[in-house]
């Protein structure tokens, strides 16, 4: 078998186990990505091995919260666990989102571990063309 070798994966290992789990007071960060797709902005957020259910979604003012729990998987009692790597707890991310954003027309879907969330830019803040108004007729100068 071959593995590559990473310097750091033991380091954020020992990270990890220290911290522990993340908890609702102090959740775990998860993974995105952001970026803009014609008319609206996409954030992806990694979460695998986390259900429907367990992700909640809210908007405040201009601040989004994404949160979401991956919980322990019940084992039988004979299983004695031999490696676990994936963590579990609570993950959570906030950003901050521009007054140029729709925040009343945020959609989300979740499939294959992932969480689109897709925010659509704001009609004002669209660029638009400014029609000029030419006024017909010359202008006499009195003096």
């Amino acid at each position: 078998m071959l593995m590559r070798t990473d310097p750091f994966r033991d380091l954020d290992r020992l990270a990890q186990q220290l911290m522990g789990p993340g908890t609702w007071s102090r959740p775990s960060p998860m993974p995105m990505d952001a970026y803009r797709e014609g008319d609206e902005y996409v954030v992806a957020f990694d979460i695998p091995g986390v259900a429907a259910d367990a992700i909640d979604i809210d908007v405040e003012r201009n601040m989004l919260t994404v949160k979401a729990e991956r919980r322990p998987v019940v084992k039988a009692d004979d299983v004695q666990m031999e490696l676990s790597e994936r963590p579990l707890g609570v993950f959570s991310r906030q950003l901050v989102l521009a007054d140029t954003l729709d925040t009343e027309r945020i959609q989300a879907d979740y499939d294959a571990g992932v969480l689109t969330v897709r925010i659509p830019i704001a009609e004002r803040a669209k660029p638009r063309k400014i029609a000029i108004g030419v006024r017909s007729g010359p202008k006499e100068i009195s003096g």
